[in-house]
């Protein structure tokens, strides 16, 4: 029988380099939250504290704010004589013991905690909210006031969505006073929740995170073209229109003077003027370097008119994104409207479609068509990659303004036969069709030949070629470029460098048959359009690729639910629960029990003189409630199955002239209760024998609120200030906002986290501080923040105007920021809160407790 020995024992280590103790390099010193860590971690740690708080270092290994000797450094600390004598012990011991590292790194500690459950549902990632926030214009920031659409002010827009491969982002949109500019519907809002008011923001965002990644993509593709290209109209954001009906749009620029006012009477350049030949050099090799521009981004326009053309303010050519779109939604429209798609139709029906199109001034080169009213009807292979809709579609429709830029209406006309032709034919080969585009494109020529002549024979041809029946065999735009560039009436403007292989590799995607013009998923309004307000749907990723779960935590559940629970006689003044219990204060001089299991009431605790001001539960081997008054009076609660009449203990603190009782409480896990009171102190309690064991004196009036978090006491005050105690000795660590005199305000609740501190005031603003930093001081409510808490990343404030605050905390560290994701009316005034387990307990002044949850 063979024994094995025990595996041996590591030396002890630092917890931050890894090395093993010794009386050389690695030196154990102990903190005064009793863990020790080596002296040169100690000495790197000191250096990345926060200039505010010099005197105190966190422990690496409980993340507790500790007393740190900033004069003498580590070597002022005790040293951990047994631990060091044990390490070496070991070490003699295993010749095989790790050796020791040289200038080992040091990491940031970062502890994250996920609630189990979330309230509210969450409907959107912090992802997808950091793509988007800087294209989302302010409430108010468009005015649809005496017919027209304009800005009311001047809104900067970061470059959020520019691609990382350009050399920089500060490139910038801006909204102009007055500037009129276009709407496209995106989206509406329709999570009409009874209970919870979404913000401006919050409804916004809920669009968005319902709308599928294509869809992003394709519009995160449209605000890059718009930032990055002078050619393309810009982008400006997305607004909500919170007055009407909560619909979200796209707000595009938008121009007046565009190539349809060339002539008053009809289309056409007048070839009478002596500088006809100039303006049409002009439009046409602006309007190429306008279509490369879109093909260097990957897009196809696929359809588009007159009205998607116009002049800047600087008399060059620019393609209007937003016209483009609802040329393309309209044109998909008729589709929806006669139920053309994937079934072969009738010479009726297209005469309709014909006509529609010819109206709205549009033109759809032939591949579209085929891709829309399906192949079947041209007698065309599915496989067949021939007539692929790709950047030869542009070069079709590009000649089709010049066309009609050049003879003018005729040519709509002879189009509107030939299609006409083609539809009502009954030819059954594809071959019959080409036949007859031959046919038009003939017809086309002979009305060329008078307009251009000789001396523009070059171009002639070039135009002629880009009308091939088949993308395959059309020219490049680049190709068009060059050829009207060398024009000689043409006057030199600027040039574009394009790569023409980049083009040819990709079909691109068009915009025409994309996810913003398809009507099917419009299931609310698919038919009815104006030039202003179109229907679509949008989504968005940073650069281009963000997949978002569409369904979250809650949202699955169903709506948010709401329970009252009634039973106090006076205003509510605290919260807590444990043991399987919600506990409630009042200032009725009572604590009632309530089951979590059905929040039914269970028993009230009675036996209180004053009002009571806090209670908190003591999770211990003999659970308690701990409830304190405005007399000074501390009772002592046991919490079992049969929840005793009387208190197991009570005791009171001392009073003077200055005393208005015990407003706040707090309890450690090594058994202390804190106790904050109106004269100003805190004072701490020993629970074994209920003794008074210090008090702690620094604030200068009552001490409203208590926190605890990482072996940190947090005091909050009506002198406006937090201050941090150290529980291990009790003495002071630092003070936050001590050092804005003059707008001080007093803090009246406060939620502890980790490394996040977060304090309601009394004049509606509330401040966050993270890793002892202030980090965002903002107001949130127009009243006093009586009560807030927090669960997960989700905040609950509330207070005097009557209504939960629900915000979010969302970026990291150095980018932090608050988003207003709604709020619930309540009624009345708010003096409690707590959010537990994906459940939100909100108490009232006006006696009642409202659960709020997701329900089924």
């Amino acid at each position: 029988m063979t024994s094995t020995s025990p595996p041996a024992m590591e030396p002890p280590e630092c917890p931050v380099c890894l090395q093993s103790y010794d009386g050389d390099s690695a030196i154990p010193r102990v903190l005064g939250c009793g863990h020790s860590a080596c002296e040169t971690c100690l000495a790197h740690l000191h250096l990345l504290r926060p200039l505010t708080l010099p005197d105190t270092l966190r422990c690496p290994s409980c993340t507790q704010l500790v007393k740190f000797p900033h004069a003498q450094g580590p070597t002022a600390l005790p040293k951990n004589i047994d631990l060091l004598r044990f390490s070496l012990l070991l070490q003699e011991q295993d010749p095989n013991s790790k050796p020791l590292k040289e200038n080992a790194n040091i990491p940031l500690l970062n502890v994250n905690s996920s609630p189990r459950h979330r309230f509210p549902p969450r409907i959107w990632s912090e992802e997808l909210y950091a793509a988007w926030k800087d294209w989302i214009l302010p409430d108010g920031a468009v005015s649809t006031e005496d017919g027209l659409v304009t800005t009311t002010g001047r809104i900067r827009i970061s470059s959020t969505f520019m691609n990382l491969s350009l050399p920089s982002a500060i490139m910038r949109c801006h909204l102009v006073e007055n500037q009129v500019v276009g709407l496209v519907k995106i989206g509406q809002f329709e999570l009409n929740d009874q209970l919870l008011e979404y913000s401006y923001m919050g409804k916004i965002m809920s669009i968005v995170s319902q709308m599928n990644v294509d869809k992003r993509n394709e519009i995160s593709s449209l605000l890059r073209i718009s930032l990055r290209n002078s050619r393309v109209c810009n982008v400006l954001g997305l607004w909500l229109d919170m007055e009407n009906d909560g619909s979200l749009y796209l707000v595009t620029q938008k121009m007046n003077n565009g190539l349809l006012n060339l002539e008053s009477s009809g289309y056409g350049i007048d070839q009478d003027n002596a500088d006809w030949g100039s303006l049409m050099g002009t439009i046409g090799v602006e309007l190429c370097e306008a279509l490369i521009r879109l093909h260097l981004e990957g897009f196809v326009c696929g359809c588009w008119g007159l009205s998607c053309v116009f002049f800047d303010e600087f008399g060059h050519v620019c393609v209007d994104i937003g016209e483009a779109l609802v040329i393309g939604r309209k044109f998909r429209e008729c589709f929806v409207e006669e139920g053309k798609g994937g079934r072969v139709i009738t010479g009726s029906e297209a005469q309709v479609l014909i006509q529609k199109m010819l109206n709205m001034g549009a033109f759809v080169s032939p591949e579209v068509w085929m891709e829309l009213l399906g192949r079947e009807n041209f007698e065309v292979e599915k496989n067949d990659v021939s007539y692929t809709v790709s950047y030869g579609s542009d070069v079709w429709l590009l000649a089709c303004v010049l066309i009609i830029l050049l003879i003018g209406n005729k040519f709509l006309l002879e189009m509107y036969n030939y299609l006409t032709t083609v539809f009502q034919g009954k030819n059954e080969e594809l071959s019959g069709y080409k036949i007859m585009y031959l046919q038009w494109v003939e017809t086309v020529n002979a009305m060329l030949e008078p307009s251009l002549g000789s001396d523009y024979s070059s171009v002639h041809e070039v135009l002629l070629k880009c009308l091939a029946f088949d993308p395959s065999t059309r020219p490049l735009v680049t190709d068009v470029w060059k050829c009207i560039k060398g024009l000689k009436l043409y006057h030199s403007i600027n040039h574009v460098s394009v790569n023409s292989q980049s083009m040819t590799e990709n079909v691109g995607q068009c915009l025409v048959l994309g996810e913003l013009c398809n009507m099917s998923n419009d299931v609310r309004n698919e038919t009815r359009f104006s030039e202003k307000h179109d229907d679509c749907k949008l989504n968005l990723s940073l650069e281009g690729k963000i997949t978002v779960d569409n369904v979250v935590d809650g949202v699955s559940a169903g709506k948010i639910q709401c329970k009252v629970l009634q039973g106090h006689l006076d205003s509510i003044t605290g919260l807590c629960v444990g043991g399987g219990y919600l506990f409630s204060s009042s200032f009725d001089k009572t604590i009632n029990v309530w089951s979590l299991q059905d929040f039914m009431h269970v028993h009230t605790f009675r036996g209180h003189e004053h009002r009571v001001m806090a209670l908190v539960f003591v999770n211990q081997e003999k659970p308690l409630c701990i409830s304190a008054d405005r007399g000074g009076g501390i009772y002592a609660w046991e919490i079992n199955e049969t929840l005793a009449q009387k208190p197991l203990k009570k005791w009171y603190e001392e009073k003077d002239w200055r005393y208005s009782g015990i407003h706040a409480l707090a309890v450690s896990e090594c058994g202390c209760l804190y106790t904050g009171s109106g004269d100003r102190l805190i004072k701490a309690w020993l629970l074994r024998d209920h003794t008074l064991l210090c008090s702690m004196e620094g604030h200068k009036s009552v001490v409203s609120t208590l926190a605890l978090c990482n072996g940190v006491l947090y005091s909050g005050s009506w002198d406006g200030t937090v201050r941090l105690w150290c529980l291990h000795d009790h003495s002071p660590l630092a003070v936050f906002g001590e050092d804005v005199p003059g707008t001080m305000s007093s803090v009246l609740s406060l939620f502890a986290d980790q490394n996040m501190v977060i304090a309601g005031h009394e004049n509606g603003c509330m401040k966050i501080w993270m890793n002892d930093v202030l980090k965002i001081s903002i107001k949130i409510l127009n009243g006093a923040i009586f009560s807030l808490d927090m669960n997960g990343k989700s905040l609950f404030l509330g207070g005097l105007n009557q209504t939960v605050k629900v915000q979010e905390i969302a970026g990291a560290e150095s980018e932090m920021n608050v988003i207003e994701v709604g709020s619930i009316a309540c009624d009345s005034v708010i003096t409690a809160i707590l959010c537990v387990q994906g459940v939100l307990f909100v108490g009232c002044a006006n006696k009642l407790i409202k659960v709020y949850h997701c329900g089924a």
